[in-house]
């Protein structure tokens, strides 16, 4: 009975996947009109967006390395949930980590949160602390666009496959999360990196959602109205 609550959650939560992606679209729009003068930190990230993706096609897939941080990515999470970890297990066809507690943010956390992206921007900023890293933030970006390629190319194979993890909480309401939680880090790192604030998100993550779910009652009342004229034509 619960996982068809969560499918109904998950459907009532599409147009608000429609609006983040409109938000974060406006975000990047947002950041395109400041005014970056050095050209490397511009391309850097997309260069190493697209580095990943040809060697994902091109070559052997490190697929152990993606379920180290798939595994790793549940334990993270659990632990900030207050969990705690035991065994974890890696293997070349998969993997396994044991849990006191678990809940859906925990089993879907690998599929949006991008666990080597994650440690290579904490190793830049702890560097920080010491160094003067300044001059180093075009590989910095071109290293995060390439590890954030890496949980991409890798979720989408992984959500083309039957994943445990996405059966246990239903595909609609799985695929939904995934998708506004991926794009709530985008929109995030736009605000970490760029000029826009947190409050243009905001703001037009309202506006957007407001819009798209008048959008949708409208369009369900004019079915419910159609369809009741019919069946009464019907009679």
């Amino acid at each position: 009975m619960w996982k068809f609550f969560k499918m109904l959650i998950g459907i009532s939560l599409l147009p608000f996947c429609w609006a983040v992606a409109l938000a974060v679209y406006g975000l990047h729009r947002e950041s395109l009109s400041a005014d970056l003068s050095n050209g490397w930190e511009v391309w850097a990230l997309p260069l190493g967006f697209l580095v990943w993706v040809l060697i994902f096609f091109l070559l052997p897939r490190p697929f152990r390395t993606y379920v180290l941080g798939h595994e790793l990515t549940h334990a993270l999470w659990g632990m900030i949930m207050g969990g705690r970890v035991g065994k974890i297990k890696i293997g070349r066809s998969g993997g396994y980590v044991e849990l006191s507690k678990t809940n859906f943010v925990i089993a879907l956390a690998p599929y949006f949160f991008p666990f080597y992206t994650f440690i290579v921007i904490a190793v830049y900023y702890l560097c920080g602390l010491a160094y003067d890293v300044e001059a180093y933030q075009a590989l910095w970006f071109g290293l995060v666009g390439f590890t954030w390629s890496f949980h991409v190319t890798f979720t989408i194979q992984m959500l083309t496959q039957q994943q445990p993890d996405i059966q246990q909480h239903g595909r609609i309401f799985s695929l939904t999360m995934i998708f506004i939680m991926n794009l709530i880090l985008v929109g995030s790192w736009m605000i970490a990196i760029g000029p826009p604030e947190i409050t243009v998100f905001t703001e037009l993550l309202a506006q957007e959602a407001t819009d798209a779910y008048l959008f949708t009652w409208e369009q369900l009342n004019t079915g419910w109205i159609s369809a009741v004229s019919f069946i009464r034509e019907m009679k």
